[in-house]
């Protein structure tokens, strides 16, 4: 079948949101469509699970009216892989359904469903809904959009963990670190997960610089979101100070004996006695292979930055 609303009219634009209806009743897609077309909408039609994916890989619809009971792959099942697409992921499922028992409906909440109809249709309840989803998720695009837009990279996962949306710029980030196949595979998903417990996880990836997901907290629904920065790589200068492992005190004392100050002078600087100092100095000494003041001050000239 093709899409209902593909002769004689116009391409679709940003005022004409384009809304899939999959059904296996011919005459439910031929009454939905001349309805939303009516109501200026642009539509695609499917009369099975197959032919909406096919549908997806042509156009990314702003709205689906999905059909839960149908033959072969049932409404259920293809929302769950709708979901699990991070591309198509965005878009939201309104369940058409005869079936009005509560575990039904419960299902098709629970697989990514935003909302639900009864069968009869009751068409202005339709067109309210689906109408007040389609502007909500466009909204809530634009607004991710635009955090890609500022160069940084956004993840959001539901409360299971999985992911329900990556900006363009994630997806960049995540091909560069795990390769194209693996940006969505196992390994992806355990590096995110072990994000969200442990606050930010690091993946180094040599030249290109390393790739830092932070967890910024749980958002509505369960979701969480992670912000990816990707950082340049590290000087050789930096890259030897990370091997030395001193400690940011270490490092503050350190900088202080570059610029020839005394132990008295860094005591008075950091607020603490003279003989801290001197314990921080045999520490740095002992980790960078040194015995006098002096050399360490020349070790210290040539990795720590200049202010």
């Amino acid at each position: 079948m093709t899409p209902l609303s593909e002769p004689g009219l116009a391409p679709p634009t940003a005022a004409r949101p384009v809304i899939l209806v999959v059904d296996d009743a011919v005459d439910t897609l031929r009454m939905l469509g001349d309805v939303l077309v009516a109501e200026g909408y642009v539509v695609l039609a499917a009369r099975d699970a197959a032919e909406a994916l096919e549908r997806f890989e042509v156009a990314i619809p702003d709205g689906v009216l999905l059909d839960a009971v149908m033959p072969g792959m049932d409404g259920f099942a293809l929302c769950r892989h709708i979901k699990a697409t991070p591309a198509w992921s965005h878009v939201p499922v309104l369940f058409m359904t005869g079936l009005s028992e509560s575990d039904q409906i419960l299902r098709g909440f629970a697989c990514g469903g935003v909302d639900y109809v009864v069968k009869p249709l009751r068409i202005p309840e339709v067109m309210a809904r689906l109408a007040t989803h389609v502007r909500n998720a466009r909204v809530t695009r634009l607004a991710q959009e635009a955090v890609d837009v500022a160069g940084m990279g956004t993840v959001v996962l539901d409360s299971q963990g999985r992911t329900a949306w990556r900006s363009p710029q994630a997806v960049a980030w995540l091909e560069l670190a795990f390769g194209r196949e693996a940006s969505s595979a196992a390994q992806t998903s355990e590096w995110l997960g072990t994000a969200l417990q442990r606050t930010e996880v690091l993946r180094d990836l040599g030249r290109q610089g390393r790739l830092l997901a932070r967890n910024l907290g749980q958002g509505s629904l369960g979701e969480s979101m992670l912000l990816l920065t990707l950082t340049p790589p590290d000087s050789a200068s930096a890259q030897r100070l990370r091997e030395i492992a001193l400690t940011p005190r270490e490092t503050e004392v350190l900088s202080w004996l570059a610029k020839g100050k005394t132990n008295r002078d860094i005591a008075d600087i950091l607020g603490m006695s003279p003989r801290t100092v001197n314990k921080h100095l045999e520490h740095v000494f002992e980790k960078l292979g040194v015995e006098t003041r002096s050399a360490a001050a020349a070790i210290a000239g040539r990795l720590l930055p200049q202010t």
